[in-house]
């Protein structure tokens, strides 16, 4: 179990703006509404990698409006889970702006399907930007969602973007922490040390042969033995439910050598120093519930919230609407972006 953790670790985890006319063929996972109009959109993020998201308009929608940048899970993109969480919202009164990560999706950015601690978290201050410059938002009601991966991501962000007002993370997992003590905190130090020598030794291979080793990925069917949460995985973004061609998780494979800047990273150190309200949103039955909790603990100030959803596993909060929060989260939003 513990080797099959590892590899499931390598494999996942180490997993002005221009406007462009909507594309009229509806490319994502969820059903199109219509109370919401929806476009592409691009953005520069401070290193200069364009990223692209889709932008979710209440239709009928009058004067300046909080909006919301979302993006998770790690390895997916913005026609999955975010853009539903971002659908939702703006059909309850957001402007919201599902975007992909650098790297991945229709984003730029090489080598591809790379993540980093430093630049994931500027994507959502990049996002941001954006919005603040959006002629519909109030730049003054800006939050930001993450999920997952990316729930993390955006604890990072709001410690250190305070232009960001309101942040909710769904299902969230602490990247640098898994990376470096692999699930359930199950690597020590010299298995770390071992990790970090084999995925080096793999750098230099790269460098040598002049392309990118590939993680192993989810597999395309399976087994029957693999951990609860590797089925839970595998029936969202390997089934008609969640599958999209863009997403690393459905239909690629991380670089190999992705998560080491994650291992010496840690990016909620400065979690605690947050003071804008946080929702932080977790499923019961999650095998990565643990993050949460411990991150929680870290928050400071009496608008830091943690919600433990009865019954919900870890990829129940992609897109199950009998598990999702939605009021809930509208009313976080209203409260912390309408002061």
């Amino acid at each position: 179990m513990k080797k099959f953790l590892t590899s499931l670790l390598t494999a996942l985890l180490i997993i002005g703006g221009t406007t462009a006319m909507a594309n009229d063929n509806w490319d994502k996972t969820f059903a199109k509404s219509d109370k919401v109009n929806v476009e592409k959109v691009s953005f520069k993020n401070r290193y200069g990698i364009e990223l692209v998201g889709d932008l979710y308009t209440p239709k009928n929608a009058k004067g300046k409006l909080p909006a919301i940048a979302i993006s998770g899970p790690f390895g997916a993109v913005k026609e999955q889970a975010s853009g539903l969480y971002a659908q939702t919202l703006a059909q309850r009164g957001f402007i919201t702006l599902a975007f992909d990560p650098s790297y991945t999706g229709e984003s730029k950015g090489e080598p591809r399907h790379v993540a980093s601690p430093d630049i994931n978290t500027e994507d959502f201050s990049a996002a941001v930007d954006y919005l603040s410059n959006h002629k519909d938002v109030d730049p003054e009601k800006i939050g930001i969602l993450g999920i997952c991966g990316f729930g993390g991501m955006g604890l990072n962000a709001a410690s250190m973007d305070t232009r960001i007002k309101a942040t909710v993370t769904s299902t969230m997992y602490d990247m640098s922490r898994v990376n470096a003590n692999g699930y359930f905190d199950s690597m020590d130090e010299e298995a770390r040390y071992k990790l970090r020598e084999t995925l080096n030794k793999q750098r230099t291979e790269d460098f040598r042969n002049g392309i990118y080793a590939k993680g192993s990925g989810l597999p395309e069917k399976l087994t029957g033995e693999e951990p609860q949460f590797v089925k839970e995985y595998w029936e969202y973004y390997k089934t008609p439910r969640g599958f999209h061609k863009r997403s690393i998780n459905s239909n690629g494979n991380w670089n190999m050598t992705s998560s080491l800047s994650f291992m010496t990273m840690p990016i909620l150190t400065y979690s605690p120093e947050i003071k804008n309200a946080v929702l932080m949103i977790h499923g019961e039955n999650a095998h990565s519930r643990y993050f949460s909790e411990d991150a929680f603990k870290k928050l400071k100030g009496d608008n830091k919230e943690l919600l433990i959803i009865k019954g919900a596993n870890h990829v129940d909060l992609y897109d199950n609407f009998d598990k999702i929060p939605f009021d809930k989260i509208e009313k976080f939003y209203n409260k912390y972006l309408n002061k």
